[in-house]
């Protein structure tokens, strides 16, 4: 029997939420704050993220969702997770979002972080309905059209660029999406774009058509034993990420217990402008019994590179691209040269609290790879072929959650992964986790949790925790010990290192959010070249940040943070600081978001990170380095329920650069001002 008090809770959903759809209400902020870790190394963190941020972006149905699923919202600990299944189990389907607040061991704040990630079909509707009765009262249904473009022009648009690297195409960037959904039904959609600098031609002369990059999936579920099919580009995500991890995992961060372990959510739709990292093929999941679970993918892709003249193989691959980038005649002579087929088979069996599987993986290349030789780079996989072979369990008894994978290499090393989520009380959660990689351990898909970018070269140990003082209060932390067995990228000795972050928020009331987080990190790293030896030194990076938001009055904020940091290496330190003001206002139908930063870095070892407002499902997070300022103004107006525009415009000044950017993105002035304009249209 439900409890008495759900119509006194449904009642309040419109004071307490707000509307449910569309979902700009995501709370993009705080994703970048709390799950994705502290950025160091020189990656395109905008496509890693906005993948995610789309992926958060579509609501899971509370009805139909599983413990897997819902762990991948890094919002739920393992027993608010078990209460939700519980609460499900004993009282039927929910009716609403808002009888959340009748599961035991769910707050407040925890239900406001988890509102706009999740659904509840309506009960009274099923699968049996037409598919456009479906597409139309519950689909998740929208087209986005986007432009943006810097306005200053850049380096290789100039006349005096030679033919082999000046830029071909318009200066403006162009972004057109279509998505129709419905949870735990069906997903259809495709993604075009065009950076700056690259060509739209519809000539058949070209290696491509119109836009440079096109991406779609057509995608069923729960049809049967058939739980899910995709056809196109999709993405998999099974065990902790070490032979098969979409492009979507989280690091080190704020949120210190959830990260450590990744969801085995199996296969997903791929909707990102990351032009490398995704599946091109059909893959399916079927359900062989009650208990045993079989998916299979195969996928056939182009992938960029460049390749190089070997006395023995003949043409191989040197080295793989992944900007995306085809402005020039030398960035297209890299476009699609080679191909890429993968295929996998996993079975699983799942009883109760036990998920346990087999893997199986093959990636074959049509030409070999052969890296240009570093001391670094010895062991990296060479070759035509690779074979992965892996098994996984994940089990949970009362509040421990255990995990752990184990993959090799056919031709190289191993690699293992294991730990354990802990709810120790209501009010402590903790996570343990070991790693170990080989230095020979292959796999160009993987997305495990470590220090490295690549699953290889590694064993380190994770203690996370995170410890809520009431309700107003919270302290977490975590210390990770890691050692690099074999020579890396810029450190080129075996070597060791260690991290530790700690972070205290305080919550006073809805309207007022503070934090403080302290972080080091400890790495060896190159004092120089040698003709000998190499000789490396220690590097201590230390980060600092406060923040706080708040509310004057009830649609007027302001966020005010403030970053700081330290580098410590070969007898010297470098410092660096941001100051950032946000301040925000909703006025009818119009929200005007603006913001005022200040940079002063000594050099970019000490560049600060910090999440800009964006467009709907734009994902920014530049690096802010030298000494300037920056202002920002993003304008949202909903026109009504189907039509929402956004403008956004930002300026960048360096008063002591004569220029700013490097190479063929240079501009010849110390101002960058960039505009971006979209256009959403829901049906």
């Amino acid at each position: 029997m439900r409890p008495i008090l759900l119509p006194f809770f449904l009642s309040l959903s419109s004071v307490v939420f707000g509307q449910e759809f569309p979902r700009s209400d995501l709370d993009a902020s705080r994703i970048a704050d709390e799950l994705y870790g502290t950025q160091d190394d020189d990656l395109n963190y905008e496509e890693l993220y906005e993948n995610l941020l789309q992926l958060l972006s579509h609501p899971l149905d509370l009805n139909k969702s599983d413990s897997e699923e819902l762990r991948f919202l890094k919002v739920l600990s393992e027993e608010q997770i078990g209460n939700i299944l519980k609460y499900r189990e004993e009282n039927g389907k929910l009716i609403s979002i808002y009888e959340l607040q009748a599961v035991p061991g769910l707050d407040l704040e925890t239900i406001l972080k988890l509102a706009p990630l999740v659904k509840v079909t309506d009960p009274a509707s099923t699968l049996d309905a037409s598919f456009w009765s479906r597409v139309r009262k519950e689909g998740n249904n929208y087209i986005i059209t986007r432009y943006e473009r810097t306005i200053e022009s850049r380096h290789g648009f100039e006349n005096d660029v030679d033919s082999a690297h000046k830029f071909n195409g318009s200066p403006g960037k162009l972004y057109v999406r279509l998505r129709s959904s419905r949870a735990s039904d069906y997903s259809v959609g495709f993604t075009a774009e065009k950076d700056p600098g690259e060509y739209i031609s519809w000539n058949s002369k070209l290696k491509f058509y119109g836009f440079d990059y096109l991406s779609f999936h057509v995608q069923v579920q729960n049809k049967g034993r058939l739980k899910n099919l995709i056809v196109g580009d999709f993405q998999s995500q099974f065990a902790q990420g070490i032979m098969l991890g979409g492009g979507f995992g989280t690091g080190k961060g704020s949120e210190t217990v959830l990260t450590a372990r990744r969801s085995n959510v199996g296969l997903m739709p791929y909707t990102s402008v990351n032009e490398a990292g995704f599946l091109r093929g059909a893959a399916a999941t079927i359900e062989l019994s009650r208990r045993i679970y079989l998916t299979g993918f195969f996928s056939r892709a182009k992938r960029d590179a460049t390749l190089a003249s070997d006395t023995i193989s003949g043409t191989v691959i040197s080295s793989f691209q992944q900007s995306g980038l085809h402005r020039n005649i030398s960035e297209m002579s890299k476009r699609k040269v080679i191909t890429d087929q993968n295929a996998a088979l996993i079975i699983q069996y799942k009883y109760g609290q036990l998920d346990a599987g087999l893997m199986y993986n093959i990636l074959n290349f049509n030409t070999d790879v052969v890296r240009n030789h570093t001391p670094y780079n010895q062991f990296n996989f060479g070759g035509s072929t690779l074979q992965n072979l892996g098994a996984y369990i994940n089990y949970t008894f009362l509040n421990a959650a255990f995990f752990g994978e184990f993959s090799r290499s056919l031709n190289g090393g191993n690699a293992l992964t294991t730990g354990v989520l802990l709810g120790l009380a209501s009010r402590l959660d903790m996570a343990i986790l070991f790693r170990s990689f080989a230095r020979n351990y292959y796999s160009f898909y993987s997305n495990a949790f470590g220090e490295n970018s690549l699953t290889q070269n590694e064993k380190g140990i994770y203690w996370g925790w995170k410890y809520r003082l009431g309700h107003r209060f919270g302290l977490s932390g975590y210390v990770d010990f890691f050692k690099f067995p074999w020579l890396r990228y810029r450190g080129y000795a075996p070597s060791n290192g260690h991290e530790w972050l700690l972070r205290f928020s305080y919550q006073p009331s809805r309207k007022v959010m503070m934090f403080i987080h302290a972080r080091e990190e400890m790495k060896e790293r190159n004092t120089g070249e040698a003709k000998v030896t190499f000789p490396t030194a220690e590097g201590r990076k230390y980060n600092y940040l406060v923040g706080v938001e708040y509310g004057l009055r009830q649609k007027l904020r302001m966020k005010t943070r403030a970053q700081f940091s330290t580098y410590h290496f070969n007898g010297q330190t470098n410092r660096g600081m941001a100051l950032v003001q946000d301040i925000s206002a909703e006025i009818g139908k119009l929200q005007i978001t603006a913001r005022y930063a200040i940079t002063d870095t000594d050099d970019y070892d000490n560049r600060q990170y910090v999440y800009e407002n964006d467009v709907w499902l734009a994902y920014s997070m530049p690096a802010y380095s030298g000494v300037g300022t920056r202002k920002i103004v993003l304008v949202e107006y909903k026109i009504n329920r189907y039509l929402c525009i956004w403008a956004r415009f930002a300026s960048t000044n360096f008063p002591n650069e004569k220029k700013i950017g490097s190479g063929l993105d240079a501009i010849g002035t110390n101002t960058k001002n960039d505009v971006k304009f979209q256009l959403r249209i829901t049906f």
